[in-house]
């Protein structure tokens, strides 16, 4: 695989460039301190002539890199002025890496929101235009009012691109000097200027272009990005690798399903074949491969009047799908119900996404088996992966909590290097030991126990669960025992930034999904910190050490003290599909007390490690299987294709 365009010759392993960007930002930061004394002194009217003055320069020539101590010295000063914050030298070497072309490793509470001034202030001086990628729409508007004051300071126009807006409008955010958006609103923007383009140069027929367009945009619809020259992700761990796995679609309208009845029938049949007789489960990938006894048994057990009914997809087909959806993807987990219809949950945030829809029939095998109204299939006209999408900016640079167990992936794929940067105080955060049970109702009393005794000390408690029916349990047991709490999982979503912003204060619990609120700190209270802070538990380990880390990393920000713990069991589901047989075994017993020994959390480690290994797998067949796909519609476009 060759490297994405933006690489430099400079790049070296991720543990060089941590050094080398180490031993370079006390000159960087040194030199800013020297001009930022004078700049100090200037006016408001002043300031912003500073920033034109080296906009000229920079325009003219001048190369980034050598601007760089002049920028972050009044991007500096513009923070302090209008936000009442001022970069500590910490983050000035956050800009430095992102600036480099490099992932900023940068723990939790550290302030990744004004970091990203640094980089977006001065590459925006170029105005080729900076994407500053957020995973929500909340923070896209929050970043952009909160920090759009830095830029504006310097006389640099700043925009923001939110789902709901008309072309009209984005087109003038994606103008501007500065774009805060999502990483899904700007690469489906991406894709209905390719699909626009295409529409206007090949003979793709007025259907398609009314189907994408809708009716209330012309045929004509002129391209609303001007170009990819830099990019600044932000938690780019989860865009650019947790979602990755997922590819952006863009599909037709759906009409009236046709074939409901099929998909119903078929549910029925798949309720009646036998695992390991009539098809080969594939628990890992969720798979199923019928055996030749159970396509004859689909035969059979069809009522001879649907037998001849016409479907896009064989019998066979469906019926798989429909045995899938029945051993595979669960309610409250996968999916919840809302107004009768079928709603996504996202498996790394917690968050609904309602507009997206499973491909191949198992979205409508799945709304059969819950008995819902069954919508048609999707038609396909464009998609591409984030692997591809954001390989097409010039510059590409990013900054999470978590990056460095993923450094090789990022750098295989993406070119880019992970620096760690040090936190501005030490750190005071405790991990404690996993404590591991045979069952999983032991789990949860051990975890109710550890809820109640945080909480009898004055300390808040956050809980982590890996999805809805988890949220609900821990939720269920707390009231019976009479303790308050809030709940954020898919289904109560609305007031996301309020409940994490208040995690922090004495005394309280608070049971999130996942990621669910993933950019807002957690501030303590008063008196918080003399009982030992935040602390976090863990109710299950999740596919990939990152998160797991994400989720401990919401306590002993900016060296407040705080504490993570997990508990877990042998029927957690990390283990029972991808554990190794003599765990799964071992969970038959029944025990109520902790197991003891190191090979128990070991055994958990290495099952992680594996299907860590699985998902960069699939990530690469998916970015195979894009490339393939964008080379089918540049010749449909009729287009070169090499």
């Amino acid at each position: 695989m060759g490297r994405p365009r933006h690489t430099k010759k400079y790049f070296g392993t991720g543990r060089l460039r941590a050094w080398k960007t180490r031993r370079q930002v006390g000159d960087v930061v040194g030199e800013a301190g020297a001009i930022e004394s004078g700049v100090c002194e200037l006016s408001d009217a002043r300031l912003r002539e500073r920033a034109d003055e080296l906009r000229g320069q920079i325009r003219e020539g001048r190369p980034l890199a050598d601007a760089l101590c002049d920028g972050f010295a009044l991007i500096r000063e513009s923070a302090r002025r209008n936000v009442g914050l001022r970069h500590f030298d910490v983050q000035m070497m956050g800009g430095l890496v992102m600036s480099r072309g490099g992932i900023a490793e940068m723990a939790t509470g550290e302030g990744k929101t004004l970091v990203a001034t640094l980089w977006a202030s001065l590459a925006g001086l170029t105005g080729r235009g900076v994407h500053v990628v957020t995973v929500n729409d909340y923070l896209a508007k929050r970043d952009r009012e909160w920090m759009g004051k830095v830029y504006e300071g310097l006389g640099l126009t700043v925009g923001v691109v939110v789902e709901g807006m008309e072309p009209p409008e984005r087109k003038e955010a994606y103008a501007r000097d500065v774009t805060y958006g999502t990483n899904k609103e700007f690469g489906f923007d991406y894709l209905r200027d390719q699909l626009g383009r295409m529409s206007r140069r090949s003979r793709l027929g007025k259907s398609v272009r009314d189907s994408l367009l809708g009716v209330t945009e012309p045929v004509g619809r002129e391209a609303v990005q001007r170009g990819h020259a830099f990019a600044i992700v932000d938690e780019v761990d989860s865009v650019l690798i947790d979602e990755a796995r997922v590819p952006l679609i863009i599909a037709s309208a759906p009409g009236e399903c046709e074939e409901a009845d099929v998909y119903r029938c078929a549910d029925d049949v798949a309720a009646q074949l036998e695992a390991g007789r009539d098809f080969k489960p594939d628990e890992k990938r969720r798979g199923v491969e019928l055996t030749d006894r159970g396509r004859q048994r689909i035969y059979d057990l069809l009522p001879p009047k649907v037998k001849s009914w016409a479907s896009e997809r064989p019998w066979s087909q469906c019926v798989e799908q429909a045995v899938k959806a029945q051993r595979y993807w669960k309610r409250d987990r996968d999916y919840i119900i809302v107004d009768g219809k079928l709603v996504i949950v996202d498996e790394f945030t917690g968050r609904q996404q309602p507009d997206r829809t499973w491909s191949d029939g198992l979205h409508q095998a799945i709304e059969a088996r819950e008995r819902l109204e069954i919508r048609a299939e999707h038609q396909t006209l464009a998609q591409i992966t984030f692997q591809r999408y954001f390989r097409l900016y010039d510059h590409l640079c990013g900054m999470t909590g978590t990056a460095a167990t993923s450094a090789r992936e990022f750098w295989t794929i993406y070119g880019l290097p992970v620096v760690q940067v040090p936190t501005n105080r030490p750190l005071r955060r405790t991990r404690m030991p996993d404590r591991v049970y045979a069952s999983v109702e032991a789990k949860f009393d051990a975890i109710e126990a550890a809820i109640v005794e945080h909480h009898r000390q004055g300390r808040p408690v956050l809980v982590g669960t890996r999805n809805v029916a988890a949220n609900e349990i821990v939720s269920e047991r707390l009231r019976r025992s009479g303790l308050e709490h809030a709940v954020l999982n898919a289904k109560e979503h609305e007031k996301e930034a309020q409940i994490v912003a208040q995690a922090g204060q004495a005394g309280r619990i608070t049971i999130a999904t996942n990621m669910a609120g993933r950019g807002t700190d957690i501030v303590l209270g008063s008196g918080v910190a003399d009982v030992g802070g935040l602390h976090v538990i863990g109710t299950e380990r999740h596919d990939a050490r990152r998160i797991d880390l994400q989720l401990v990393g919401r306590s002993g920000r900016q060296g407040d003290p705080g504490s993570g713990q997990f508990f877990l069991s042998l029927e957690d589901e990390l283990i029972q599909l991808h554990g190794p047989r003599w765990a799964r075994r071992a969970a038959a017993r029944r025990a109520a007390d902790p197991l003891s020994g190191q090979r128990w959390i070991g055994m958990f480690d290495s099952t992680q490690q594996r299907l860590e290994r699985l998902h960069l797998q699939i990530r690469r067949d998916l970015m195979v299987h894009d490339d393939w796909m964008e080379k089918a519609l540049r010749r449909l476009a009729g287009q070169h294709v090499e």
